[in-house]
């Protein structure tokens, strides 16, 4: 759903294109992750690339007066499908979810163990998703894998394997929806041109409300750590 490019000494933009943009723009999300670069639809990358570099000391500047990445840890308060828990260690075998509270086995290491749960949850929710939406436009996929990606939240391959982020358990269930139809609708177009968007629309006619929260709030889901560095 976006590309990745490095800038200046070492800086890392996600690069997105938009039929709508009419300017190139530069954005450093509020809650962490790499600083985002718009690009109409026609415009070359090395456009977009030279308008970057040229704004390198603004990055770096505004990128400083963001907040750190947050880690988790007991009392953090963490999404998850789009509700915020307090991480809660309590003499529980396995992560269980119960009134606000995320509580973990009180004897495990908290962020390895969330993150786990985080995954696990992920699979489900993007299986069921994807085999609604495949089912629906009369498509199939191979596999489904999880990673952790920061350029992207998913993607397609040419022979049908699909490919998320699993932070998209964090995210409000009709957001991991969107993802999962639009990767879908990439079975029958390879592309984003206005019949993947007619395909994208028909699995999920208000999918632009979704896309616009992913776009705005996804790099918060992007900044938390589950392990100290």
């Amino acid at each position: 759903m976006s590309d990745e490019i490095t800038i200046g000494n070492g800086i890392r933009l996600l690069v997105r294109r938009s039929a709508r943009a009419r300017r190139m723009t530069l954005r450093v999300p509020r809650h962490g992750g790499p600083p985002v670069l718009t690009l109409p639809g026609s415009l070359a990358l090395s456009e977009g690339r030279a308008f970057a570099e040229s704004r390198a000391d603004w990055l770096r500047r505004t990128a400083a007066r963001m907040p750190g990445p947050s880690l988790v840890g007991a009392g953090a308060r963490l999404p998850v499908e789009g509700q915020v828990l307090t991480i809660t260690p309590a003499p529980v075998r396995m992560v269980q979810l119960q009134e606000g509270q995320l509580q973990v086995p009180a004897t495990r290491p908290v962020g390895p163990v969330v993150q786990a749960f985080l995954k696990h949850l992920a699979h489900q929710r993007l299986t069921l998703a994807c085999d609604r939406h495949a089912t629906a436009l009369g498509r199939s996929f191979r596999a489904i894998a999880l990673r952790d990606t920061k350029s992207r939240w998913g993607s397609c391959t040419s022979d049908g394997r699909l490919m998320f982020s699993w932070r998209l358990a964090m995210a409000p269930p009709e957001v991991l929806d969107y993802v999962a139809a639009h990767e879908v609708a990439h079975l029958a177009h390879m592309d984003h041109s206005p019949r993947f968007w007619a395909a994208v629309e028909g699995l999920m006619p208000d999918f632009a409300r979704h896309r616009a929260w992913l776009r705005d709030q996804g790099g918060s889901l992007m900044a938390w750590k589950f392990r100290d560095a």
